[in-house]
């Protein structure tokens, strides 16, 4: 028969809880009411002061008292009173939340600076191709016919330098020597750096 624990209260006028303990490992639920009533306002307020969200710390307290429920016969009374098990079990589940909370939002920043596309200005990169155009052909006017021709014909025309020596009906080294130098020279127009 299930019957009321009175709390034996000692000479410091602590409620002796590692009774009432031992009694919530049993399963008795009007110990529990017991050890609900004693302890719940200290785990809210240790819940509290560290997540600061009413909200979220009466529920995380509910966990907290729900766990003294489950684990009542993990309690040993040399490790420490009850009021101080409770405590830590508060505090690191504050802790979890906080941490939980914590790595949900780097996750969904993480998330956001993935999916961030940057802003194309179709007008600037028109811009920027035409000026990018203007310039090469004003760096191709600076170079010799010669190599003008060799380099339009290879990069403008896909051709190999074989293929361009024969459409200039030029020595294959004299090509190869011309494109050097153009490129050189298209290089250094061009403010390109290596």
């Amino acid at each position: 028969m299930n019957r009321p624990l009175p709390l034996d209260t000692g000479h410091d006028g602590r409620a002796d809880l590692a009774a009432v303990m031992q009694e919530v490992a049993r399963g008795d639920k009007e110990a529990f009411a017991t050890l609900y009533d004693a302890l719940a306002p200290m785990v809210f307020g240790i819940v509290l002061k560290v997540l600061r969200d009413r909200a979220q710390s009466e529920e995380v307290a509910q966990e907290v008292m729900i766990d003294l429920w489950r684990q009542a016969a993990r309690y040993r009374p040399e490790a420490g009173s009850v009021t101080t098990w409770a405590a830590t079990i508060a505090h690191r589940r504050a802790v979890d939340r906080v941490r939980s909370a914590q790595a949900a939002a780097d996750r969904e920043q993480a998330l956001a600076a993935r999916e961030r596309v940057p802003a194309f200005d179709e007008v600037a990169e028109q811009v920027e191709t035409r000026l990018e155009s203007e310039q090469v052909r004003r760096c191709l006017r600076g170079l010799t016919e010669l190599q003008r021709q060799a380099v339009t014909l290879a990069y403008y025309g896909g051709l190999t330098y074989r293929e361009v020596a024969e459409a200039l009906r030029t020595p294959l080294p004299t090509i190869k020597t011309r494109m050097r130098d153009g490129l050189i020279r298209l290089r250094d127009c061009m403010g390109v750096t290596t």
